[in-house]
């Protein structure tokens, strides 16, 4: 019987070689090969009705012709073919089929099996988390470090070469206000970052307020842009003063990376681009891309959006000749196709800056097109907002943003209250280690969990629940699994590579955790397939689930050895595939919970 990693290809593939032997073109007929509701069986195909329409065939009847020709070519890997509806086909698929698909691809080299060509070796830039300058790192970054980490590492494992770029704004007009009041106040640097960094987002603040307020303070703003002016000319004194309030945003903004086992590749901010930009203004100017509109350089997305007046146009270079979001955005895509000569760029951001990338890859497509410069796929990853409770987007209760850092303090703390109960046994330094991994990971969990374009609603008690699908429940399954092979003083690696002869299957609950391991490969082609990790949530609070219940009905322990070693080997492989999938979602597992 020839199978398949992926359960669904093995029956397309099937159901296309059975298409041709019929007369049915592949250009008409598509499987569309799904999971099954349980009630008609394991797996339904719904290519028949289209192709029926497109044939101009009755769908019943080819539908009839299919099963036929697939009763006759049944190798023992389907106990049950059906039809329902007016042509949907239903598949039962065999113990055999089962029994066989265990023994072939159920070990440790289960993910090597695995292949997504279309990502394969391929030359890919993740733009992210990109924070701005002299600003502490907040709520509404947490998308940004936990999607743009979990999608590198899905497409680590697709295997492509990923880079994660950490394109800091490092580089615009706030710098001007910014240093004009260390100036004034005559501020002195701390040595501690992280509260230097406070000071300074106070600093900007004050600034801003200070150089608004020209009733009281007349010409404060314009010798703040002086300030920016003599920055971007290389003024020593402020080049000084900007190194150094870089370096203090880097150093705080990196523990908070750690914290949540991010690790830029590199980290090139806009002011790395400064002199890359002119090359962009000369290049557009003689395409006749960009042209002067008001003292700005602009580029228009249409003839007719500048003869109407009412869609404003791309400006890629301000009024005052200096350089913006989107003069060093271009320059990047350039250096990233030049440099990096990426496949693929992705930008992670939150929706609020959809039409800035939509016009940011239109005049790509035209800049590199006349150019002939290789063009890399360009893909805006957006994400909706966080909320809270009372359905408003997630605030302190003075109004004011959360910082990501106490947002991780009170999930490490209240962890630790939930791992002191259950865990009376464990000393102090064992528990903070252990909350610390539930509290981040369950952050991390309740974000990836939401199809990423929506909003979600941000609940301590939901997302630190041991039941439902939450981190702690998934942790725990892994942790329960572990238990059986210490219980046993066995090995869960050695019983991954133990030959077990052929898998026996004695309850319908061994059967289930199979089939749910036998659509794995599909379950990552669709979440690669749309960037999105809610699919391989659900997929493995899923597995986790089918796991328990064949927990609680089939002793594993038994004194009829092949059995023990079956049941052992489907407890190693569940660990394994729960393991993998947690570690994508950039989630470390424990040992004890």
């Amino acid at each position: 019987m020839k199978i398949k990693f992926n359960t669904i290809t093995f029956l397309e593939d099937i159901l296309n070689e059975v298409a041709e032997k019929i007369g049915l073109s592949l250009e008409i007929f598509k499987p569309d090969v799904r999971v099954s509701d349980p009630r008609f069986g394991d797996l339904q195909a719904n290519g028949i009705l289209t192709a029926a329409k497109r044939s101009r065939c009755n769908p019943r009847e080819l539908a009839e012709k299919f099963v036929e020709e697939l009763n006759r070519i049944n190798e023992g890997q389907f106990e049950k073919i059906g039809i329902s509806g007016p042509g949907f086909l239903n598949f039962k698929l065999s113990k055999l089929y089962h029994k066989e698909y265990f023994d072939h691809y159920c070990n440790n080299s289960f993910f090597d099996n695995y292949k997504n060509l279309n990502y394969f070796n391929k030359n890919i830039i993740i733009d992210y988390p990109s924070p701005n300058t002299a600003k502490q790192m907040h709520v509404g970054h947490l998308r940004i470090l936990v999607i743009g980490e979990a999608i590198s590492r899905l497409l680590e494992f697709c295997g492509s070469k990923v880079i994660r770029d950490n394109h800091i704004g490092d580089w615009g007009t706030n710098f001007g206000v910014l240093i004009f009041e260390i100036k004034r106040v005559n501020y002195q640097f701390n040595k501690d970052d992280s509260k230097t960094l406070e000071e300074l987002e106070s600093l900007y603040k004050s600034g801003m307020s200070y150089c608004k307020d020209e009733e009281n303070h007349p010409g404060a703003l314009d010798e703040a842009r002086l300030e920016l002016v003599k920055l971007q000319q290389g003024d020593p004194e402020n080049m000084e003063l900007w190194k150094h309030i870089v370096r203090v945003s880097n150093s705080a903004c990196e523990k908070i990376y750690e914290l949540f086992g991010v690790h830029p590749d590199v980290t090139l901010g806009e002011s790395f681009y400064r002199d890359k930009v002119n090359r962009v203004y000369d290049e557009l100017i003689s395409l006749r891309i960009a042209e002067e509109d008001a003292g700005a350089l602009v580029v228009w997305q249409k003839a007719e959006d500048k003869e109407k007046g009412n869609i404003a146009p791309f400006i890629i270079r301000k009024k005052d000749g200096g350089s913006n979001y989107g003069s060093t955005d271009l320059a990047t895509v350039l250096y990233r196709s030049e440099h990096f000569n990426a496949d693929e760029v992705i930008y992670v951001t939150d929706d609020r800056q959809k039409e800035h990338f939509k016009m940011l890859f239109s005049t790509v497509d035209r800049w590199f097109s006349q150019k002939k410069y290789p063009l890399p796929k360009l893909c805006h990853v957006t994400f909706g907002k966080i909320l809270g409770e009372d359905g408003k987007p997630i605030k302190t209760k003075s109004g004011e943003s959360i910082k990501l850092k106490a947002l991780v303090n009170e999930a490490t703390e209240r962890a630790l209250t939930i791992v002191k109960e259950k865990n009376t046994d464990l000393d102090m330094e064992e528990m903070e280690k252990i909350s610390t991994i539930v509290g981040i990971s369950s952050i991390k969990y309740a974000d990836l969990l939401q199809n990423r374009t929506l909003d979600y609603m941000f609940s301590w008690k939901r997302l630190l629940a041991f039941e439902g699908n939450t981190a702690p429940y998934l942790l725990y399954a892994v942790v329960r699994i572990n238990s059986v092979f210490k219980k046993m003083e066995l090995s869960l690696d050695d019983y991954l590579n133990k030959n077990i002869g052929f898998a026996n299957f004695t309850e319908p609950e061994e059967i289930e955790i199979v089939k749910k391991l036998e659509v794995f490969e599909n379950v990552i082609n669709l979440s690669v397939s749309e960037l999105k990790l809610h699919y391989i949530c659900t997929y493995i609070y899923e597995l986790a689930g089918l796991f328990s219940v064949f927990y609680s009905k089939c002793k594993i322990n038994v004194e009829d050895g092949n059995i023990r070693d079956f049941r052992l080997k489907l407890c190693a492989t569940t660990a394994m595939v729960l393991k993998r999938c947690l570690k994508i979602l950039s989630i470390d597992t424990l040992e004890k919970m």
